[in-house]
């Protein structure tokens, strides 16, 4: 009876160890849900048949398998290296070539309506862990969503430490004002047992975007002009008609694309199959969703 006691309690342990270290079954995972992350927006459309131009694309630069494992936006040895890890543009996808798609600079992605002002967030935590931090930003008056998006372009809106978070847990952040489009960007870097961080990239819109109309001038009285006496006519050649600058160049990153558009790349013209802004790792051969080889 003592020995069977004993085996029991050994294989509990076990079974905790296996819960609670890196290497065990149960990892935490999520994302926020509210304002939804990009991913986390994918998903809920549908990973096979997405509404929204931004998932189809998103779909089409990385495929469907990034929004079946939606709550895995994350780095196993982060350890608070964040910068260091992830380079600038791709943010949204921690740099993990799978959620490339999340990357891509639009200004089109599913985005909730808000305010300057306390607003309270969301996230979806499909196994939270006790003992974790989050760090809350949102990107700089001016920031430009067609251009990739870089850890300059972050501004500090609150942490919170030592957390121990539910299925789903809110906080309240206070939003600075803005106009536009903007982005709200989490950190999840689990402390115990782990050195995982999870990143969410969510759209918010303050409305109000667009350039302003100039003022036209106030109209002002004109002297009368002096009249001056006609030259003779002479006849003066006809203007030789411009050629129509037509799509081309060499591809370029950084550059944002239409469709249609044509560029050479290591000597082989393609033709732009959807709108995008290239970043480094899309040049036309990576992405034929992206290009097509004429």
């Amino acid at each position: 009876m003592r020995r069977r006691h004993a085996i029991t309690l050994s294989l509990a342990a076990a079974l905790v160890a296996a819960t609670l270290l890196p290497g065990g079954v149960a990892e935490a995972h999520g994302t926020m849900s509210d304002p939804a992350s990009r991913v986390y927006t994918c998903k809920n459309e549908g990973p096979e048949n997405p509404t929204s131009a931004a998932c189809k694309a998103a779909v089409a630069a990385g495929g469907t398998q990034a929004f079946y494992d939606w709550n895995e936006v994350s780095l196993i040895d982060a350890g608070g290296r964040h910068r260091e890890l992830i380079p600038d543009g791709k943010l949204c996808s921690a740099g993990r070539e799978k959620y490339r798609g999340l990357d891509l600079a639009r200004d089109d992605w599913p985005a909730k309506q808000i305010s300057a002002g306390n607003l309270t967030v969301t996230y979806h935590a499909t196994a939270p862990h006790a003992g974790s931090n989050f760090e809350f930003y949102i990107t700089r008056d001016g920031w430009n969503p067609t251009m990739p998006l870089k850890w300059s372009d972050l501004v500090l809106l609150k942490t919170f430490t030592n957390v121990n978070p539910t299925t789903f847990t809110s906080w309240t952040l206070p939003i600075p004002p803005r106009t536009g489009r903007a982005l709200i960007y989490s950190i999840w870097q689990r402390v115990q047992y782990s050195n995982e961080a999870f990143y969410t990239c969510s759209d918010v819109d303050f409305g109000g975007g667009g350039p302003s109309p100039s003022p036209s001038p106030s109209p002002t009285a004109s002297p009368k002009p002096t009249p001056t006496p006609t030259p003779s006519a002479s006849p003066s050649p006809s203007p030789t008609a411009s050629p129509t600058a037509q799509p081309g160049g060499t591809w370029k990153a950084g550059t944002a694309y239409k469709t249609g558009d044509r560029v050479t790349y290591n000597g082989v013209s393609y033709t732009c199959r959807q709108p995008h802004t290239a970043i480094v790792g899309w040049e036309p051969p990576n992405v034929p969703a992206l290009w097509l080889a004429v």
